[in-house]
């Protein structure tokens, strides 16, 4: 399981906790579902992963639609978490929906649907990373996502500093466990923040 830019340099599935085993998960924009095959598959998880771009959710079903315990499902992040019955002791996002829906509605969601003490995992471009003029703030910066088939979709995406994060957490009843940067270890700035919360 990959949180950052740089494949095997970054934590893995252990952030989530000791043991998956049975625990029901969530993920919020899976894009082709490798994340959520390994915890259903690895660490037998019940996993539900969804993403807005059916065809992503096609992809993610000719590779891992066998695997037991894993659901796949096309749909918008908060429709989901506003219709859904099941409540989750995980959700978690690698560069999907949060920070893709605004923070303030999408994070009070999750915690409706969150366990009490239940884990919050997620992973957002930093906004510090190279290239980028200024930190991003309450407004999103506007660009595009790559799908599958080579075509682009806009997106909005907002870039919060890790003590903007920690206090969009706290207004869901939500605290920060642990904040990580992730990067290169030979080169100077991140590119990725890793954001560990509990629900109170």
């Amino acid at each position: 399981m990959e949180w950052g830019t740089y494949p095997g340099l970054g934590p893995g599935a252990e952030v989530l906790g000791r043991s998956l085993r049975g625990r029901h998960v969530l993920e919020l924009g899976c894009g082709q579902g490798q994340n959520a095959a390994h915890l259903a598959y690895r660490h037998r998880a019940q996993v539900t992963a969804v993403d807005l771009v059916d065809l992503q959710i096609q992809h993610a079903r000719d590779r891992f639609g066998e695997i037991p315990g894993l659901t796949l499902l096309t749909s918008d992040a908060m429709r989901f978490l506003q219709h859904t019955a099941i409540v989750f002791d995980i959700v978690y996002s690698v560069f999907g929906a949060v920070g893709l829906v605004d923070p303030r509605l999408l994070l009070a969601a999750i915690a409706r649907r969150l366990k009490r003490h239940g884990l919050l995992g997620f992973s957002v471009p930093h906004p510090g990373r190279p290239g980028m003029r200024s930190p991003g703030g309450r407004q999103p910066r506007h660009g595009t996502i790559r799908l599958p088939d080579g075509s682009s979709r806009p997106v909005a995406r907002w870039e919060l500093s890790a003590a903007d994060w920690r206090r969009a957490l706290a207004q869901t009843d939500m605290r920060v466990v642990t904040v990580r940067e992730l990067g290169h270890p030979d080169r100077r700035h991140p590119t990725a923040l890793l954001v560990i919360a509990r629900r109170n």
